[in-house]
């Protein structure tokens, strides 16, 4: 479903020229769940925002359902980290989950129907009539990832999403996240910098270097399929692959210095 291929990004400016991205490959198959980790500073949001065609690359190639990546994917939504300025605050919730689905021109009773089940999907089924800033900061994120559901993605990026939440939040966030890429067989990329994040979540960890960026490791999570916050996270396999992980990124840091 994603391909990526000797992706590399430079970005030029004030007489210099910084490399983002040097050498990024790999791809995720139709209805995966893989996440993305690295040092502070790596490029994770360069990458994604490669991917959903909102930054030109500086070579390599990066296709979604064997199409070339040229200007946002149809069929991709994504979902940032910064909830509160992704909603509208003088729209309420259900018109903020339907505001793409007007774009796209889809019929008002259709409109209805899958923000209804969008927001059903996210346990909000009762905040339709709520403005955002009536809701706590998990809320918030919970009527962005119903935005990106209504609008039917299969492929749903999700940059850092979970990161401006409480920790009780946050659990909370990614046992939803499951259940919708679950439920709905979406192909699933997760840009987090937490560590216990990526394992907890993911089927793949992609762990990626110090800029200039390339891919160290490409890690199969082989955790069972039902995960839940207390048994996954004091299992010995969870605990091994986690040390893994972050000794590779604390490896990664290391050859910057």
């Amino acid at each position: 479903m994603i391909e990526i291929s000797g992706l590399r990004k430079a970005y030029d400016g004030h007489g210099r020229r910084v490399e983002a991205l040097a050498d990024i490959t790999f791809g995720v198959d139709e209805g995966q769940f893989v996440c993305v980790v690295g040092p502070s500073g790596c490029g994770k949001t360069t990458l994604l925002r490669c991917l959903a065609g909102l930054l030109t690359p500086s070579g390599g190639e990066v296709t979604v359902a064997g199409r070339p990546v040229q200007g946002p994917p149809d069929g991709l939504a994504i979902v940032f980290q910064e909830y509160g300025r992704s909603l509208f605050p003088w729209l309420r919730v259900g018109a903020n989950v339907e505001l793409p689905l007007r774009a796209k021109g889809i019929a008002a009773r259709q409109r209805r129907d899958l923000v209804a089940e969008a927001l059903a999907a996210v346990g909000l089924a009762d905040a339709h009539t709520a403005y955002p800033w009536q809701l706590s900061g998990g809320m918030q994120q919970r009527v962005a990832i119903a935005r990106a559901l209504a609008f039917q993605p299969t492929v749903l990026l999700m940059d850092e999403p979970f990161a401006a939440v409480d920790a009780q939040t946050r659990a909370e966030l990614e046992d939803l996240v499951r259940d919708v890429w679950k439920k709905f067989g979406i192909t699933m990329l997760f840009v987090t910098h937490d560590i216990d994040e990526s394992v907890y979540l993911g089927q793949r960890v992609v762990v990626l270097s110090s800029s200039p960026t390339t891919v160290l490791e490409d890690l199969s999570v082989d955790l069972p399929a039902e995960r839940d916050q207390l048994t996954t996270r004091s299992d010995p396999r969870f605990v091994e692959l986690r040390g893994h992980v972050y000794s590779r990124i604390q490896k990664a840091k290391l050859l910057t210095k």
